[in-house]
């Protein structure tokens, strides 16, 4: 009913045909307006929903004909079956709490070959017998690690005959760096992630490398999967921020899931691209997180699932109140330094205001505000940030430099440590210390006059008007929404925003400038605001404030001004070496922010232009969560989202883990379609195995490596890949695991066993990438200008650059999905172009001459020695008899050939080269049996 009925009579009111709903009792079972029932309960006979399926006529059989979607006899005999058995509905498993299996409780062994073997009995199907070792061995250091095991490893494993020796050696690799390695190429799909921008000039995507970093990190050390789900989606604003290397901040690079977006250049409909966005942000984001496409949603009603289009705006207004930033990497490694800087300067404030409490004229400009609507001032022009008093005017400061405050009152010192005033309000990146970070967002404003003015003073800093939020501002189009500040005196910066009217804005500070879409700060960048300001043709400067303090300073200076005692000279020294220690390294992520909270309109059909008058409120998903958690909070509710996809009454969250980390270990999952576990996916194949998985994920604190341990350590992954032969017949698809699926290795772990093998692989981890290296094929706009090397450098693929316009070959051919939307489940394709790159591709001839220099250092004895050596280098096992005796004639007679034909170089390297490469042309060599 799902594939065949529910686009004309499922959850999508705008497409649903005679008012007739299929997807729930209530509407199958109503009353229809002409009399009769489609569905009556108990009474196929009289279900005009049969009566319609069997028709003859074309004009009335359903589905009708033109839809291309006629119901099979078995179909529509399984119809009428369950109406007759009282059609009962219930709602779809993957909307309903996982439960717990009772009979659990006396099991002895590892749960997972319970259900395994129950569903093997059930189908009378005998089960493949324990693989080899050898097999085991390599099954488990390639899906671990995604490299094959050393010939140490092989040695050491293969002789221990203690019984823990497997679930030693499974222990060994978990723990190993390249674990993380492996399964963070894993998240890398689902998370789409690329190093440039694409679309036209494949823009570079700032510090993209330090979240594959910070990925490889988090699978080492085992960070819980929920704790992971937060700061990819909220990292920014978790309360307490998980710590990585250098103290740095690492909670805040999992915010990058959200900006691996592609980057449209110069968009002609700026709304457009806006919606795009963000679509492809709810897109990814219910697909790694709940297994579901949310973004069906959003033109109109879900045709299968039960999401609205109000659900899929209420995610909308989540992602449309978060703005894409810049953070620095290492401002958390210098909190204690800046931590301490901020009291010494509050110790400084205060010992001035107590001086200047006396005057009468201070008490003018202390009081603070808070506003974050553009207010209206004289001769029509519109304040849209007017700093001269002691708070930021509702704007939002990110990051260290801004603070929290202006700069109004704050003491000013001769080189003598004299008293000399105290600094009028502005907003200043050095309020603090020059060299820190930080950036100043307005709320967002409607643009409805033509011009806006900024007054601003410093040095290599800019100023944005950033336009529905879009980021890679430039010409033609876009280029006079930015400027650069590059004057110590205050100046007036005019920006024409007429072509803008009627769109959302928010304006943006940042010290420093944008250099090909990458942001650069220097060590002396800082900008000064005094405020900003909209008109049309006049314009009224907020002034007031700045008379009063101008008359403060004289006082000061006649009056008040003196040089500090021991304790106030003590704390100038402290203030002054602590602004040379908390410097930013000014390097960094680009991330996400918070913005202010915003309910979204529907957009009917899906159309920008069209709007509903009603917005959708920020709440999560109904079908999901019975308790209707709200997310209309005044920020975006990203950590609120987070937190209801965690709660514990959320049937999904852990479900479509546990099913990921099974697919990438069995190459399928429990549910196939890893990434839709609505309607339109599959069913699972045993679904309270997948329930007790997911209670035992969350029991052991959503651990990712214990989950792994515990599915390698089972009977069931330990089986050998060659059936039983019932079990070929009546399983040909081994849906129910009787034996260990035959499994491709992917592109990455295809290239990186053969650096491995040939000894030049690097195992230097983290960093920036290598560059791709360009072949003379590889042509197109934004074609980098420098080649990386044909190896890589000799590191993993993982540490390869990913150019959305320039991608891999090699790793392309072998399936790697293109960084455009989420993959949780790859295609394994069998097509000429992988036989021709292991064939012809120059860098693995390159490895095959690496190894046979290799092989000739190691191992200088016979041929059947070498062969030997070969096979259990790259197969992890001893050559039969057969293949060392051909392997001999194969060398022997390519020996021969050579010296005959005179070709240059030693004839006996080049045959043992030619056997080697051969050998990556096995079958063996890329797949796991």
């Amino acid at each position: 009913m799902v594939q065949k009925c529910y686009l004309c009579h499922g959850p999508d009111e705008s497409s649903r045909k005679a008012n007739l709903r299929l997807d729930t009792y209530e509407g199958a079972t109503a009353l229809l307006k002409d009399g009769g029932k489609a569905i009556d309960p108990g009474h196929a006979a009289s279900s005009l929903l049969v009566e319609r399926i069997y028709h003859k006529d074309p004009d009335m059989v359903m589905p009708t004909p033109e839809s291309n979607l006629r119901l099979t006899e078995r179909e529509m005999a399984l119809l009428e079956k369950w109406i007759d058995q009282g059609a009962k509905y219930d709602p779809h498993w993957a909307f309903l709490p996982p439960v717990a299996t009772p009979e659990l409780a006396g099991f002895n062994g590892n749960t997972i070959d319970y259900f395994i073997n129950k569903e093997l009995e059930r189908e009378k199907l005998p089960a493949a017998p324990k693989a080899s070792r050898e097999s085991l061995l390599r099954r488990a250091a390639f899906l671990l690690t995604g490299l094959p095991p050393t010939q140490e490893e092989q040695a050491a494993f293969l002789a221990a005959t203690n019984d823990d020796a497997y679930p030693k050696m499974v222990d060994a690799y978990l723990a190993s760096p390249r674990f993380g390695e492996r399964w963070a190429r894993h998240w890398m799909d689902i998370a789409r992630y690329a190093e440039t921008r694409g679309h036209e000039f494949d823009y570079t995507i700032q510090g993209a490398w330090r979240y594959r970093d910070y990925l490889v990190r988090a699978f080492n050390q085992d960070i819980p999967y929920d704790q992971l789900l937060k700061e990819q989606l909220a990292g920014d604003l978790l309360p307490e921020p998980r710590k990585g290397p250098g103290n740095q901040n690492e909670s805040i690079v999992g915010t990058v899931f959200l900006t691996m977006t592609e980057g449209t250049h110069s968009p002609v409909d700026i709304r457009k691209d806006e919606a795009d966005r963000i679509d492809n942000m709810i897109d990814v984001t219910g697909k790694a997180f709940l297994g579901l496409t949310i973004s069906c949603a959003r033109c109109h009603d879900h045709k299968f699932d039960p999401i609205s289009a109000k659900d899929y705006y209420s995610f909308y207004g989540v992602m449309e109140g978060t703005r894409f930033a810049h953070h620095a990497v290492n401002q958390e490694a210098k909190k204690a330094a800046l931590d301490r800087l901020v009291q010494v300067q509050d110790s400084i404030r205060q010992w001035a205001l107590v001086q200047l409490k006396q005057q009468p004229a201070y008490s003018e400009i202390i009081p603070a505000k808070t506003n974050t609507d553009p207010v209206a001032g004289e001769e029509g022009t519109l304040v849209l940030g007017d700093f001269s008093r002691a708070d930021l005017d509702g704007w939002k400061s990110d990051g260290q430099a801004f603070g929290q405050s202006t700069t109004l009152g704050d003491p000013v010192f001769s080189a003598a440590k004299k008293w000399i005033g105290i600094r009028e309000g502005m907003a200043s990146s050095r309020k603090i210390a020059v060299g820190l970070y930080g950036a100043l967002r307005s709320p967002d404003f409607i643009v409805s006059t033509n011009f806006i003015q900024v007054e601003a003073a410093g040095r290599q800093s800019s100023i944005r008007i950033v336009i529905d939020n879009f980021q890679l501002i430039q010409q033609p189009i876009y280029g006079n929404l930015e400027q650069q500040v590059s004057s110590t005196d205050f100046t007036p910066y005019l920006f024409d925003v007429s072509a803008w009217k009627g769109h959302k804005a928010y304006i943006e500070v940042l010290p420093g400038t944008y250099e090909n879409h990458v942001f650069i700060q220097r060590p002396d960048s800082y900008v000064d605001l005094r405020y900003a300001i909209a008109f049309n043709t006049t314009k009224t400067v907020p002034e007031k404030n700045r008379r009063i303090v101008q008359e403060l300073n004289k006082r000061i200076k006649s009056q008040l001004g003196s040089t500090p005692n021991a304790r106030l000279s003590q704390l100038l020294d402290e203030e002054l070496a602590l602004r040379a220690q908390v410097k930013d390294s000014i390097q960094f992520i680009y991330g996400v922010t918070d913005g202010f909270g915003k309910n979204s309109p529907v957009f009917v059909r899906g159309n920008h232009l069209d709007l509903s008058k009603e917005p959708a409120t920020r709440q999560f998903l109904p079908a999901v969560s019975k308790t209707n958690v709200r997310l209309d909070v005044p920020g975006s509710g990203r950590l609120e989202l987070a937190n209801a996809i965690l709660e514990k009454n959320n049937p999904l969250a852990a479900r479509v883990m546990v099913n990921r980390i099974w697919h990438y270990l069995f190459g399928k999952g429990i549910v196939e379609t890893v990434d839709n576990f609505g309607l339109q996916g599959k069913l699972p194949t045993h679904p309270a195995l997948l329930d007790h998985l997911a209670l035992e994920f969350q029991k052991n604190g959503y651990s990712i490596k214990y989950m792994v341990r515990k599915i390698m350590l089972s009977e069931t992954f330990q089986r050998a890949v060659k059936p039983e032969a019932a079990a070929r017949e009546k399983d040909p698809s081994n849906t129910w695991l009787s034996h260990f699926p035959l499994l491709r290795l992917e592109g990455e772990a295809i290239r990186d066993a053969l650096l491995a093998v040939s000894g030049r692989l690097d195992t230097t981890m983290y960093g920036p990438p290598v560059l791709q290296h360009i072949t003379s094929f590889m042509n197109g706009r934004g074609k980098p200008a420098q080649s990386g090397p044909l190896d890589g450098a000799g590191r993993r693929s993982i540490y390869l650059e990913v150019r959305r316009n320039f991608l891999d070959p090699m790793l392309s051919s072998f399936d790697r999905p293109l960084p455009f939307t989420s993959f949780g489940k790859r295609d394994v394709t069998n097509v000429p172009s992988q036989s021709l790159i292991l064939l012809n591709d120059p860098f693995v001839v390159q490895e095959a001459a690496r190894l046979q220099a290799r092989m000739q250092k190691a191992m200088p004895g016979s041929a059947a020695e070498k062969i030997q050596w070969l096979y259990t280098t790259c197969f992890a096992r001893a050559a039969t008899t057969d293949e060392v005796e051909k392997g001999t004639a194969f060398v022997n007679q390519l020996t021969t050939t050579y010296k005959r034909t005179s070709v240059s170089g030693n004839a006996v390297a080049l045959a043992w080269k030619d056997y080697i490469h051969s050998l990556f042309n096995l079958k063996e060599f890329i797949y796991l049996n």
